[in-house]
């Protein structure tokens, strides 16, 4: 994987399932912060690089096993 936080997420997402429309990891304008969003969760998931990546391995599901439901920024932090 990249040493780019961003890269690795997008690409953790890839093989996920997941293409850029429907769930992608975007340098947020606020200093140190980076965006999950896409079509696949209900509104962006803001925080820092890391946490974004740790989100995205351990509380993101595939998107097979996602299917049709929606994610939500509370059941990422929970």
């Amino acid at each position: 994987m990249s040493d780019d936080p961003v890269a690795t997420a997008n690409a953790l997402l890839l093989e996920k399932g997941y293409r850029e429309p429907h769930l992608a990891v975007h340098v947020s304008p606020m200093p140190g912060r980076v965006l999950l969003k896409g079509s696949k969760i209900v509104s962006p998931f803001a925080d820092s690089p890391d946490v974004v990546l740790d989100v995205i391995r351990q509380r993101v599901p595939s998107a097979a096993d996602l299917g049709a439901r929606l994610l939500t920024p509370t059941e990422l932090r929970a």
